[in-house]
């Protein structure tokens, strides 16, 4: 059953339903989308995903959310919080993905910054963390604007192999 967890100006965060496979693997395996990404998921990847995060709910109280417009109804991304290990490090991980129809609308920057607000307020989080490829600046300029810094470069063998950039804001 869906649950809203966060309502922004424009979107809801809210729980995956298991029936919503085809929404989200519309998303996870275009090419562009997820170009900052391993490889565009497949179906099977997609499932995996939508499972993971079903289970999360349950487990932890929390997870990646269906990003919903609210002027349409239609899933549009996804956006939340997982216990993730970062360079070797297990951190809470603030995590987005915006279908490429939505970029350059401010939704990834609302729905971050709700989330780290959540992560806070609700979940009592004391430190956030993101992570993203060395060149996806459109997801910097996302982090930067809800006030993470950088803290650190490494490379991510779960990405290829490449130059990732860890982000990080504390809860004072």
């Amino acid at each position: 059953m869906k649950k809203i967890v966060l309502e922004t100006e424009r979107l809801l965060l809210r729980t995956y339903d298991a029936d919503e496979i085809g929404a989200l693997h519309a998303i996870l395996s275009d090419p562009v989308t997820m170009q900052y990404w391993p490889a565009p998921f497949t179906l099977e990847g997609s499932q995996q995903w939508l499972n993971t995060n079903l289970k999360r709910y349950e487990t932890s109280g929390f997870g990646r959310w269906a990003m919903v417009s609210k002027s349409s109804g239609q899933i549009i991304g996804d956006c939340g919080i997982v216990l993730a290990e970062l360079d070797g490090q297990p951190e809470y991980d603030l995590g987005f993905i915006v279908a490429k129809e939505f970029w350059g609308k401010g939704m990834a920057t609302e729905a971050a910054e709700a989330c780290k607000q959540y992560a806070f307020s609700q979940l009592g989080i004391k430190r956030l963390c993101a992570n993203m490829a060395f060149d996806h600046h459109a997801s910097r300029r996302v982090i930067e604007k809800i006030g993470m810094t950088k803290e650190k470069e490494y490379v991510n063998a779960r990405n290829r192999n490449i130059l990732t950039f860890l982000y990080a804001i504390e809860n004072d």
